[in-house]
């Protein structure tokens, strides 16, 4: 190709990225890459994806519980706003058992620095904690999530002619499935629900 004087050109997709600088005070990254929990709703994990189809773009937005991986609640949109994670937010609080305020970590997003996630926090007696700038290693297991579901559900598909209705029917089935059938060789080869289930535990 040199020979010839052939060039491959790439098209580099970029990367979502909800940084929008220090809108509001920080808070410390309480977690420091410790994602071990001994009981459910001690440590959730959040952040947003990006899926980039031919149809347009659609986001998710996620909870994982650090004691299993369950995710306890998760919504899609094709609009990254504060609704997208906001929305989440609620759906996961209202199920929580009485006594349960979990410690959520994300990384330094808009999402979580506007006033809108701040007081849904401070109602339900949520702990914040945020990543340092720009550091992926201190959300890794959120980001593990991530890579596990597109490789298996997302990456060397084609999606051309698929609406984006019928992406976000698709994704929702796959996190459906992840919860209650996926199996986890750390969980003894059940998925989360059947793991809780196995120790008693409410899902």
């Amino acid at each position: 190709m040199r020979e010839e004087g052939l060039i491959v050109i790439l098209k580099r997709r970029k990367k979502y990225n909800s940084y929008q600088g220090e809108i509001s005070p920080s808070v410390s990254n309480k977690i420091e890459r410790d994602f071990h929990a001994d009981k459910p709703n001690q440590k959730w994990l959040t952040d947003i994806t990006e899926f980039a189809l031919p149809a347009g773009k659609v986001y998710l937005s996620v909870l994982v519980d650090c004691f299993d991986g369950l995710l306890p609640g998760w919504t899609i949109s094709t609009t990254p706003d504060s609704m997208l994670v906001n929305t989440m937010l609620d759906q996961a609080i209202s199920h929580l058992p009485e006594g349960a305020h979990p410690l959520i970590h994300s990384d330094r997003g808009c999402h979580y620095r506007w006033p809108g996630w701040i007081e849904r926090m401070k109602n339900a007696g949520l702990e914040r904690s945020m990543s340092k700038k720009g550091c992926s290693p201190d959300n890794a297991a959120c980001e593990g999530l991530f890579g596990r579901l597109k490789n298996e559900m997302f990456y060397n598909q084609d999606w051309t002619g698929i609406k984006i209705s019928e992406f976000i029917d698709i994704l929702n089935e796959y996190l459906l499935w992840y919860n209650t059938k996926r199996i986890k060789t750390s969980l003894g080869n059940m998925s989360p629900w059947e793991y809780r289930q196995n120790l008693g535990l409410a899902a």
